[in-house]
């Protein structure tokens, strides 16, 4: 029995939470695979409901399962309360929880849609088909902080078990790509980044197979807008993987389409990178391909069923293809449709 749980979470979570739903469930029973699904009170939602932005009793369902899924949190609403108390910091306590140290987030351009991307068509000659990998749990946003009105500091630090692991993550899911990892750090300034780049060479040894290299950040994020397509698995630390995935994220034409996973020892999180949304919350204007595919992922780490996520992202695709579009991919030719129609279509390609 898998036990799976989800945190619907606030604006636009609980919407494309469903539709994630709907594709997990259609799968599930055509593969025969027996689950239980319990919800968890988690952001804004849960700050409502019990003054907590990740209560206890969400935790305890948290890990009683073998997967958590996650729509999205935050807003406006709750801008006002104390930094320790707002709903980011109800999704800092899953991961922390979970420990989720790994963040894994493909980045991949679908046939069709190569005219939304903001770089011209040159740039893209060899297609988008990427995964960052980034360290998640480690660096300077959990190192020691100093605050004050004159001074403050933010310490980066890792240590050489964290990068041992993170590394290892980036190389087997080379294996299952095109075998290339670049490492990406600032190792010309920073002593935790020479620490950085040792451990991936160190690491590397163990992967023949896979081919290494090395790029300072600041080329790292040049060279994604010069020539995406010759990127396969990108390996950074927590704060560079935090811009460089985002600043991938909007290569491909829309936040809305771009799933993660976030991978541990035992445990896994699942959620689509973009955020809650909150002004079109309730429209039917959510896109959610971002969390059908981030299922897509579940199926592959939690399910170890890839020929699953392969048949979801092959539905994805030929729904996008055919130009059933939510509002934020409209081209010319295409058709509208609202969260609810785009679910369906995508659920009738996977029973067909």
């Amino acid at each position: 029995m898998f036990k799976l749980c989800v945190c619907p979470g606030d604006g636009i979570g609980p919407e494309v939470t469903k539709s994630a739903l709907a594709v997990f469930e259609t799968i599930a029973k055509q593969a025969g695979i027996e689950y239980e699904i319990n919800e968890a009170l988690i952001g804004g939602a849960a700050i409502d409901a019990t003054g907590e932005p990740f209560p206890e009793a969400s935790k305890v369902t948290a890990m009683k399962s073998d997967a958590v899924f996650l729509g999205a949190v935050g807003g406006e609403k709750w801008n006002e309360m104390p930094v320790s108390l707002r709903p980011e910091r109800g999704l800092l306590a899953l991961r922390s929880t979970l420990e989720t140290y790994a963040n894994l987030r493909p980045v991949r351009m679908f046939a069709g849609l190569e005219d939304m991307s903001p770089l011209k068509a040159d740039r893209m000659k060899n297609g988008i088909d990427m995964v960052i990998v980034r360290e998640l749990t480690g660096g300077i946003y959990f190192g020691a902080r100093q605050e004050g009105d004159n001074v403050a500091s933010d310490e980066e630090k890792y240590s050489r078990k964290e990068v041992t692991r993170i590394a290892h993550v980036a190389f087997h899911t080379a294996q299952t790509r095109d075998k290339r990892v670049t490492s990406v750090d600032k190792a010309n300034v920073l002593a935790s980044s020479r620490l950085w780049r040792r451990v991936m060479e160190e690491v590397a040894l163990e992967y023949p197979d896979v081919a290494l290299d090395h790029l300072y950040v600041d080329n790292a994020a040049m060279q994604l807008i010069r020539d995406p397509g010759q990127f396969d698995v990108m390996v950074t630390n927590n704060i560079f993987g935090d811009i460089l995935s985002d600043e991938a994220s909007v290569l491909v034409g829309s936040i809305g389409l771009l799933p993660s996973a976030s991978i541990g020892e035992s445990k896994a999180l699942y959620e689509p990178i973009h955020g809650s949304a909150p002004d079109i919350a309730g429209q039917g204007k959510a896109n959610p391909v971002a969390a059908i595919l981030s299922m897509a992922m579940l199926c592959i780490h939690s399910l170890k069923r890839k020929d699953l996520a392969e048949q979801i992202e092959k539905a994805v695709s030929v729904v996008l293809e055919r130009g059933e579009r939510t509002g934020d991919l409209m081209q010319p030719g295409c058709e509208i449709r609202t969260t609810e129609q785009l679910t369906e279509a995508i659920v009738r390609e996977i029973a067909k």
